[in-house]
């Protein structure tokens, strides 16, 4: 019969090898306890330990802070050392005409694979399809973290993600967050999360006009 209780600690310790944050929080709740302990016997040390146990916490607060201001804003929280590279959106103007369903769709490069992507500025992230984030190699967010969608099919859990390089006609972006989400199907969609990095955009009748900064070579839209 198997060992329920190994099960369940390899179980936690898979899952928290998948939530780095959660672990930096879990492991730092661990030694302020510890600490906490060793006050009595030891003060000096046992109050080290605790203080330090204390500073895990802070940073991990301080680094989901940061990361969802980077998603759900137009805020560019960097830190290289960590693997959060700096967003950053260039080129020259670019227009987009309405499509015969209402909706502003372009031909996009992701690490130079071609795919149609839809405009949707509803959507706080940019999402890939499954299909889509294979074939151009999308690379897994630093901190491997996972956020939930509400999709036409139900709640999905999506992978976040970083692409090296976007590019539509003029526009380029580069280390732009999305969501690997597998229930958009084959759809990919350019979020607010994109759009706020431009210099500007507008729609005029029935054409989407994207502003970006520095001029680029132009790709066809």
């Amino acid at each position: 019969m198997p060992d329920l209780t190994t099960m369940n600690l390899s179980d936690t310790l898979h899952f928290l090898a998948g939530q780095p944050l959660l672990a930096l929080a879990f492991a730092a709740i661990v030694v302020s306890v510890l600490g906490g302990m060793l006050r009595g016997p030891l003060p000096l040390l046992g109050g080290f330990i605790r203080g330090l146990g204390n500073l895990g916490l802070l940073a991990a607060m301080l680094l989901t802070i940061a990361q969802v201001t980077r998603l759900t804003t137009g805020a560019d929280f960097a830190l290289p050392q960590l693997g959060f590279e700096r967003q950053s959106v260039s080129g020259g103007e670019t227009r987009v005409p309405m499509g015969e369903d209402g909706h502003f769709w372009v031909r996009a490069t992701i690490n130079g694979v071609r795919r149609n992507f839809l405009v949707d500025t509803g959507a706080t992230l940019t999402a890939i399809a499954p299909a889509t984030a294979d074939a151009a190699n999308l690379k897994a967010n630093p901190l491997n973290r996972t956020v939930l969608m509400n999709t036409a099919n139900g709640t999905v859990e999506a992978k976040l993600a970083t692409i090296d390089e976007l590019r539509i006609g003029s526009v380029v972006a580069r280390q732009i967050d999305a969501v690997v989400a597998p229930g958009l199907g084959e759809t990919n969609v350019i979020g607010m999360n994109l759009l706020s990095r431009l210099a500007s955009w507008r729609v005029e009748g029935q054409t989407l006009i994207l502003v970006p900064h520095h001029p680029q070579a132009v790709e066809g839209v």
